[in-house]
């Protein structure tokens, strides 16, 4: 809204002419961050409070009990990082580009998943009494689906013609393949994996949310890049006009996520829950695939990746295939609780991988 205002107004009067601002991509982002972050910390305490009196609390974790031997229930906060997002777009983002809408859609989209996933769990009092996985999955992958087919058709992609359906990966100049439509069942399995990625990440204090801020931030950077005519022409990457819409979405989401921190930090009384967690997911799925950067995940994503990986490893291969356990726990942080390690340990040392990984993946901007 104030990207509407600000255009009107400075055409209206030649004093309102530094208005001219709200043209700038930079200055977008770095407002839409702060005041993500602002609406976090201010309002914080009260819609905590709010959502505690509402009953939205975690359930038990039997897992947690035995290691930890503490019932302590926490709020789902992750109403609090939606509303954070959504109201930041709003007021700083260019509403009728599709890459918003897409953007958008994604964070609405999973985002409601997550709170009706939270919403049965309080009601039922117990974390098994969710949607079901196969329920999830469907609803994850309806979603995926109808978000390929646009992206992929001519007439309703954000895209340059041409451009949708080319796969790139890091190190690499050029795209390596035209997947053609075979980018939609991509497309569909990338959204999906990152989403679940993210959400099986949020297990202790902090864990996810550091993380996810860093892929989101990377990812920004490089949807600044491709919107910048220039700067896409001396990096080698594909000229997406609009694009830098989506780096404003992922300054507003990095503003949220450090805000969110202020409270979900060690020890939390709020945590994100599958409302934050998916959205936060469905939105990096999202984005990645916006900014043509899929297989950067695994690098920038790398905690995400292993987080998922050892459930697979753990759970389908171990115990279903070889009838073995490969780890005390799966995901890997509560294999690593069960050793005994502090959750504080556990997570800064998460943070430090995800760091590295992340200036890692910004790497590949110049070496290529």
């Amino acid at each position: 809204m104030l990207y509407y205002l600000g255009t009107y107004l400075q055409d209206y009067s030649e004093a309102l002419s530094f208005l001219r601002l709200v043209d700038s991509i930079s200055f977008r982002a770095i407002a839409g961050a702060m005041t993500a972050l602002l609406f976090t910390i201010l309002f914080g305490d009260g819609m905590i409070l709010a959502l505690y009196r509402r009953g939205s609390r975690d359930t038990n974790r039997s897992f947690d009990f035995a290691v930890t031997g503490a019932r302590a229930p926490k709020t789902y906060g992750g109403p609090l990082l939606l509303s954070a997002v959504l109201s930041s777009a709003l007021l700083w983002c260019q509403l009728h580009e599709t890459f918003v809408l897409m953007s958008l859609a994604a964070i609405i989209w999973f985002g409601g998943l997550g709170y009706i996933d939270d919403h049965l769990k309080v009601r039922h009092g117990t974390s098994d009494r969710g949607l079901s996985e196969s329920a999830k999955l469907v609803l994850q992958f309806f979603f995926a689906l109808i978000f390929a087919v646009i992206y992929v058709l001519e007439p309703m992609s954000p895209l340059p013609a041409g451009l949708a359906t080319q796969l790139y990966v890091p190190f690499v100049k050029t795209p390596v393949l035209d997947l053609g439509w075979w980018y939609v069942p991509f497309i569909m399995f990338t959204v999906v994996a990152i989403a679940n990625s993210v959400n099986i990440a949020d297990g202790i204090d902090g864990l996810a949310v550091v993380p996810a801020s860093f892929a989101i931030l990377v990812y920004g950077i490089f949807a600044y890049v491709a919107s910048h005519a220039r700067i896409a022409e001396f990096l080698i990457f594909p000229f997406m006009p609009g694009a830098g819409e989506v780096a404003i979405i992922c300054a507003i989401v990095f503003g949220a996520c450090l805000g969110f921190l202020w409270f979900n930090s060690y020890p939390a009384n709020v945590i994100m829950g599958d409302t934050g967690s998916m959205a936060l997911g469905g939105l990096l799925g999202t984005v990645v695939v916006l900014v043509k950067q899929e297989f950067l995940f695994l690098l920038v994503g790398g905690v995400f990746v292993g987080e998922a990986l050892s459930v697979v490893i753990q759970e389908k291969i171990g115990i279903r295939w070889l009838g073995r356990r490969f780890f005390r726990s799966a995901p890997i942080h509560h294999h690593f609780q069960a050793q005994g390690l502090a959750d504080t340990k556990i997570v800064i040392r998460f943070w430090i991988i995800a760091g590295i990984l992340a200036m890692t993946g910004l790497a590949t901007l110049k070496i290529r």
